[in-house]
């Protein structure tokens, strides 16, 4: 999923290219498996922050909260490359979280977790 920087303006023609809406985050965005190269002119600006393509360049330095697409601020985050639930597992992240406090963390909770 690649988010876009589309003017209220053009929302009709990058929907007509098959952009898709999302009204949790508010922002349209290319659906995995679409072709990014037609949307080339509402991908986000060099320098943009986060390849989800949350703010612009004009956006303060920090990382992309995953569920919210917005600016973090702190040493606490994780930066995702792609958009998945961090509460969950997911094979793409599991490398990436492997052996930091998250992981730990996350496995104490599913220790807690009562079995069904």
């Amino acid at each position: 999923m690649q988010f876009l920087d589309v003017p209220y303006a053009d929302k009709d023609g990058a929907k007509a290219l098959g952009a898709r809406w999302n009204p949790t985050r508010k922002r349209w965005y290319v659906p995995d498996g679409v072709a990014v190269e037609p949307f080339a002119k509402w991908l986000p600006k060099a320098g943009a922050a986060g390849a989800a393509g949350a703010g612009g360049a004009a956006s303060p330095k920090g990382r992309v909260d995953a569920y919210a697409a917005k600016t973090v601020i702190g040493a606490h985050c994780v930066d995702y490359t792609h958009d998945c639930n961090p509460f969950e597992s997911c094979t793409v992240c599991e490398a990436a979280l492997a052996g930091t406090d998250w992981a730990a963390a996350r496995g104490r909770l599913a220790e807690l977790k009562p079995k069904v």
